[in-house]
């Protein structure tokens, strides 16, 4: 059995004035979220906060049980759906932000060392196992569309000027398509979700370079997002980081 411990930041970046993203941990640690609104500084903001409160409003009426995946898995197809509905409900009744959406990456732990992913849009979830970093998720963006379709390489869709255009979101249409990743955990895994803030500019192995290095998840992200910064950093960025122990480590 595991134990594990996580930290969160959010940070506006060297270019925005507004942060759009926004993220939640729950008490107990084991709903984590992690949202990137668009539509405009007023819509983008309110889009990833609803969608943040929304998931978080469930967690308050009924958490996810403990060990029962097939639950877990339906508990997150009802949280992503309560969060589309809000933001899409919300932009019908005021046109200031009609139009606006949001990405988002769930993930809810279970006490059995497993972990339920779910996503829509570009902020991403990787597993970072004996220094190798794993993407959990796949971006449903143009250009990674492109990518699987052999149009662009990585490192060309990592530069390319519609990198931001998104393919599904929260709060566009009244339902939507959820993607969802299992992730079985073993002792020293890190979890990091993140938005595009930072995968856009960190590369794979700038990530797992922190983790080698830090064993703190605050300071994880704290790291990460001073990297990102130093980058250039332009747009938000978000981190949460969940670190996985043996239950009868000495780490606390």
């Amino acid at each position: 059995m595991l134990k594990w411990r996580a930290a969160a930041i959010t940070n506006a970046g060297c270019q925005r004035e507004r942060n759009e993203d926004n993220y939640y941990v729950s008490p107990d640690t084991r709903v984590f979220v992690v949202a990137d609104g668009m539509g405009g500084a007023v819509g983008g903001a309110r889009a990833s906060q609803l969608a943040v409160e929304a998931i978080q409003e469930l967690w308050n009426e009924k958490p996810p049980p403990e060990s029962d995946r097939q639950v877990i898995t339906n508990w997150l197809e009802e949280a992503v759906a309560r969060a589309n509905h809000a933001v899409f409900q919300a932009g019908k009744k005021d046109a200031s932000v009609h139009g606006m959406g949001t990405t988002v990456v769930v993930g809810v732990q279970s006490t059995d060392d497993h972990l339920q992913i779910a996503h829509v849009g570009d902020s991403r979830a990787y597993l970072l196992r004996d220094g190798q970093p794993k993407l959990l998720t796949t971006d449903h963006s143009v250009v990674q569309e492109m990518v699987r379709a052999g149009r662009l390489t990585e490192e060309q869709a990592r530069i390319n000027p519609y990198k931001n255009l998104i393919t599904r979101c929260l709060g566009h249409e009244p339902e939507v398509e959820v993607d969802q990743t299992p992730v079985d955990l073993h002792p020293s895994d890190w979890i990091v979700l993140c938005t595009d803030g930072l995968s856009t500019v960190l590369r794979d192995e700038q990530i797992s370079a922190v983790i080698d290095k830090d064993v703190d998840p605050q300071d994880v992200c704290d790291q990460l997002v001073k990297l990102t910064l130093d980058g250039g950093a332009p747009d938000n960025v978000t981190v949460v980081a969940i670190q996985y122990l043996d239950k009868n480590s000495s780490n606390k």
